[in-house]
């Protein structure tokens, strides 16, 4: 069993009791942080149920391309269509199933990236994928959990990344990013109840590699 059937198989059994509130919240933080334009071309990296995808498509004109939401799930991508058909959305969303890294998307072909409580999974590599994709300038939006309030269990304590640190504070986590070769980063705390994450928006390098 690869990495990748095992966390699909994991999110699989989760996608039924998927806490949408707590991840709609997170979607929320993310979007008003990036602020995305109204004809931007985006995808929801690792969608899940497609919280950032399904508020995008909200909010977005009828005109604009449809988001990328793509996740190895095949039961969360299930559960996030079905919720697009309630908020009769649907076709503003491109759903895919497969792997997030490497993002099926054409080389600096999207303005905005964002990836909502999934990189700790995904690896360093995914930063470096979504430089690939995005044009000069483009952003990213993204969260990572709060070293001193996360805890993985179960199936999922196997596969968190080990190559992506996970922040004490909003300044680690911005001074890893631009490590990352990221510009015009912007870090802070998100704090949802119990639990804390930071909100991380940064930008492409203008100049190619």
């Amino acid at each position: 069993m690869t990495q990748s059937t095992g966390l699909a198989g994991a999110f699989d059994d989760l996608a039924d009791s998927y806490d949408h509130r707590h991840h709609d919240e997170v979607a929320r933080a993310l979007i008003d942080q990036v602020a995305p334009g109204a004809q931007d071309l985006v995808a929801d990296v690792a969608c899940g149920a497609g919280a950032v995808a399904l508020q995008l498509a909200q909010r977005r004109q009828a005109a604009a391309q449809p988001v990328l939401a793509v996740d190895l799930s095949p039961g969360m991508v299930a559960v996030g269509r079905a919720r697009a058909e309630t908020m009769t959305c649907g076709g503003a969303i491109d759903w895919r199933v497969a792997d997030a890294v490497p993002l099926p998307a054409d080389d600096h072909s999207l303005d905005v990236v964002f990836c909502a409580s999934s990189l700790h999974f995904l690896g360093r590599r995914a930063l470096a994928d979504w430089r690939r994709v995005l044009r000069p300038g483009g952003r990213v939006g993204f969260t990572l959990p709060l070293a001193t309030h996360f805890r993985a269990s179960g199936d999922f304590a196997r596969h968190v990344a080990r190559d992506v640190p996970l922040p004490q504070t909003a300044r680690e986590a911005g001074t890893w990013v631009a490590e990352c070769g990221y510009t015009q980063v912007e870090s802070r705390i998100l704090v949802l109840g119990t639990r804390r994450a930071v909100v991380v928006s940064a930008s492409s390098p203008v100049r190619l590699d």
